[in-house]
């Protein structure tokens, strides 16, 4: 670890983005089509009283910033979008997007404002962007703000989700503005103004499939190669200089690490809520928190964004499926580079492939089973159409089974005894009736089976579920719970939900309550069921 720098204006901003892409030549902010540029220079728009919430300390050292730095009222300004450091180049990036599997053109930063790159002592390039720091060229009609409840939720969530060792942006600060901005949460009509807030989010880059779709759909062939080339140089140099086979190297990666993170989200329960292609890096990270949330009940079905309460296309367990057709819309943007549609397609391929090798993996470390065996496929297919049947807690009920004794017999034991170790993970007991009970029964006697083959003690196949299988992840009421306190002036339970998640698979006896079923005030309350993508 190298010594933290002692003072922001030491940072070293290398800003290769804008240095090495044409920019908007118009330096007005108003919302307008901007073309043959990939991306306008704006100013965020100055607060009135920013006061600092919450700054993450492992993310300021990525950036070599001392915990002192980020205690200081030139942080505070800095990170609210009321100063610019010195080497700071401000802007907003332009691309476009399907949304819920329909063009819509032109989108681009339009609350999301680029401070720039910082190059720390290790070499390692991390983009600095404030979300919410007001309006951009492609804000359209909105305002370009963003409230304490949205930000706050994506500042915990992208802190939690790294620790849980999925691929994420991270949250260096949460500032409040002073300001109030108002939102309708519903969409009902019954707006209402809320506290304003920035947050500092940070990555490697920030380019989305959306960067290359909009300058394909403009036929803008010279931009679109220039832009996949930085690309390539900046953050694949693994894979050599451009060139069509670089280009197709290049694919493939995005291809497979998209599929990995399919994966983390399908075994820790997290559903992103609005996969449009404007939403997907082509780093593999998960982006843009808006209505995410987490699998309580195991429902295959359900989705957080109320806009896609009807259509469902977002849903948990369509996931995987979404990201395999973004792929195909960014395939369709890098053909005219390409000139073949086989090797993309082939590509594409390659996608399914490391996903259900990936998936098959990961349920069977689920479920502790070690090594594959024939009947492993059967056996993980039957749980999944059992576990929606009632309401049962994801993230229990994969903690429970970790616990269960391989040396009974369980051919001796009653389906009532065989389901008991499990009763904790079910919202509602009253709904395992004998049907269930017996389904489950038969299910649990073929896994104790398979557990009782393998060569490892009941121990040591617990320690490596649970090292998979998370105890604490971000349930949607906690994120609640800490909005209500932020709200009314109290910020202690984000640091409290800050040091229990940075711990996701440790037991953490004195936080046992943060693992505990989703309270049935919380069943229907607006931000622990649904949510809007209004924030």
């Amino acid at each position: 670890m190298p010594a933290a720098l002692k003072k922001l204006e030491q940072l070293h901003f290398d800003n290769s983005f804008v240095n090495s892409l044409p920019a908007d030549p118009e330096s007005e902010n108003f919302p307008r089509q901007v073309f043959s540029a990939c991306y306008s220079r704006v100013v965020p728009t100055p607060v009135s009283n920013p006061q600092l919430l919450a700054c993450v300390s492992e993310v300021a050292e990525l950036l070599d910033l001392s915990a002192l730095s980020c205690e200081s009222e030139l942080f505070t300004q800095t990170f609210s979008g009321n100063h610019l450091l010195p080497g700071m180049d401000a802007y907003a990036s332009c691309y476009g997007g399907h949304q819920f599997g329909h063009w819509a053109g032109q989108l681009g930063d339009g609350r999301a404002i680029n401070l720039g790159e910082v190059i720390n002592a290790k070499g390692e390039r991390w983009s600095l962007q404030l979300k919410g720091a007001g309006p951009t060229p492609y804000s359209r009609n909105a305002d370009g703000l963003a409230v304490l409840r949205s930000s706050l939720r994506e500042f915990l969530c992208s802190e939690a989700m790294f620790h849980l060792g999925v691929p994420t942006t991270r949250a260096l600060s949460l500032i409040t503005t002073g300001e109030r901005v108002d939102r309708d949460i519903l969409y009902n009509g019954n707006g209402a103004p809320e506290p304003g807030a920035v947050l500092c989010r940070v990555a490697p880059g920030f380019i989305r499939f959306g960067n290359f779709q909009l300058l394909a759909s403009r036929a803008d062939l010279g931009l679109l190669k220039a832009l996949l080339d930085y690309t390539i140089r900046t953050d694949f140099p693994h894979l050599g200089e451009p060139s069509t086979p670089v280009y197709l190297a290049w694919f493939e990666e995005v291809c497979r690490s998209t599929a990995e993170l399919m994966v983390h989200w399908m075994r820790v329960g997290f559903v992103h809520g609005v996969m449009n292609t404007d939403n997907m890096s082509v780093l593999g990270l998960t982006i843009d928190y808006g209505p995410y949330g987490w699998l309580e009940g195991y429902d295959p079905g359900w989705t957080p964004n109320i806009t896609d309460a009807e259509m469902k296309r977002y849903r948990y367990g369509n996931q995987p499926q979404i990201a395999s057709w973004n792929l195909a819309r960014l395939a369709d943007a890098l053909l005219p580079l390409i000139e073949s549609i086989e090797p993309l397609q082939q590509a594409i391929s390659s996608y399914a492939a490391t996903y259900e090798k990936g998936w098959r993996v990961m349920m069977r470390s689920k479920l502790g089973l070690i090594g594959e065996e024939e009947g492993d496929e059967p056996l993980t297919h039957e749980l999944l159409m059992i576990l929606p049947l009632v309401e049962t807690d994801m993230s229990i009920f994969f903690r429970k089974l970790a616990d269960i004794r391989s040396d009974s017999d369980p051919d001796q034991l009653s389906s009532d005894q065989l389901i008991a170790p499990l009763l904790d993970a079910y919202y509602d007991l009253g709904s395992l009736d004998s049907d269930y009970r017996n389904r489950f029964a038969t299910w649990m006697r073929s896994y104790m089976l398979r557990i009782r083959e393998q060569k490892i003690s009941d121990a040591d196949r617990r320690q490596q579920m649970n090292a998979v299988n998370p105890k604490y992840v971000l349930r949607n009421y906690l994120a609640q719970q800490a909005i209500d306190k932020a709200e009314a002036g109290d910020s202690s339970m984000i640091y409290e939900l800050l040091e229990l998640l940075r711990h996701p698979y440790d037991e953490q006896p004195e936080n046992e309550h943060y693992a505990a079923k989703r309270p049935e005030w919380a069943r229907n309350r607006a931000g622990c069921s649904m949510l809007s993508c209004s924030s």
